[in-house]
């Protein structure tokens, strides 16, 4: 990894290029660089930014140069049939959507390029800042994804497993969708704490007690209505499934970039007969998305800057790639400033 000389890109007729001004360093960008998704060369990183609207195409109707604008990680090809199907992450294949750094230049560069900028971008608000807006690419997309995909029910139970940045935001999605009682799995005090201010009422700390015995104890041997896995490993993918009661949902937004299969717990699965619902997805994208979460953002309903632990310039993004990737000072997520 490290800095390259590309020219400025050039938008299509219903493309936009943006001049960067905030971005985010995301874990998924360090399973990029150690093969998570397949060989990649000569691709610049990052899918998480906001940025100015530098120049469009002659096609583009609602985005003007000069807007300062939020492009969500995922920026689907609208007119592709799993778009008009209602999956428009997988547009063009499995994580099709997933374009910045996977089939295209990523976000971490002075200028990006986005796809059907009409359906892909959307104005910021001047109440809501760059630093706050940027984390609606993906973690406030992501995490609350997995208490949409999860179903619950008003005053239901849920446990987030692993309070990342997309965890966190998980735990903030339960409580705005009316949980009842959230439980928080995490070992690491920081993250606890930021776990309870976004909405956790209990905490679980793997490293000192039995996660699932201490999860059926708080539910009164039940299990959970939804569990949500946000770390994207297998045992806790199995601790989620053991976790969730008869005919509850098990929704997963981690990121599985290690190892050839995920074991499901065969008794715990009621053999395959427990009505328990496995749900996945990819960060939602799209403007409407966007425009919901950076609503949130002006109503207060959720303040992501709270995550932001570490600031760096452009120039020093490799430091700040160092810290986010071997996990330095506590880090929780790294903002890059560009100007």
């Amino acid at each position: 990894m490290g800095f390259a000389e590309k020219s400025v890109p050039e938008p299509g007729p219903f493309d936009a290029v943006v001049r960067t001004t905030s971005a985010l360093i995301c874990t998924s960008d360090t399973h990029t660089v150690r093969g998570g998704i397949g060989p990649r060369e000569n691709l610049t990183l990052g899918h998480e930014a906001v940025g100015v609207v530098h120049t469009v195409g002659s096609e583009v109707a609602r985005i003007r140069p000069g807007d300062r604008v939020l492009s969500g990680a995922i920026t689907p090809d609208w007119g592709d049939p799993a778009s008009q199907n209602g999956f428009p992450s997988q547009s063009g294949g499995p994580l099709g959507g997933f374009k910045f750094a996977n089939s295209k230049d990523g976000v971490f560069a002075e200028y990006f390029h986005v796809n059907d900028a009409d359906a892909n971008l959307a104005v910021i608000p001047d109440t809501v800042a760059d630093e706050s807006a940027v984390h609606c690419a993906d973690m406030l997309s992501t995490g609350f994804m997995g208490a949409e995909k999860g179903n619950i029910p008003i005053g239901g139970t849920v446990a987030v497993l692993a309070q990342g940045p997309v965890g966190l935001m998980a735990t903030a999605g339960a409580r705005l969708r009316g949980a009842g009682l959230i439980i928080g799995v995490e070992s690491v005090p920081q993250r606890q704490s930021l776990a309870r201010r976004y909405g956790a009422d209990e905490i679980v700390d793997f490293t000192s007690e039995d996660v699932v015995e201490r999860i059926l104890e708080l539910t009164g041997g039940e299990g959970v209505d939804t569990a949500i896995e946000a770390l994207g490993a297998d045992v806790t993918f199995q601790t989620a499934v053991k976790i969730t009661k008869p005919g509850g949902a098990v929704s997963v937004v981690g990121y599985f970039g290690e190892g050839e299969f995920v074991r499901i717990p065969r008794v715990e699965w009621g053999v395959g007969m427990a009505d328990k619902t496995i749900n996945t997805g990819l960060c939602p994208g799209g403007r409407l998305r966007m425009e919901r979460l950076l609503r949130l953002l002006q109503a207060g309903r959720v303040d992501p800057t709270d995550m932001t632990t570490h600031e760096f310039a452009f120039d020093d993004m490799e430091r700040a790639f160092e810290v986010a990737d071997k996990k330095l000072d506590d880090v929780v997520k790294v903002l890059i400033r560009f100007r």
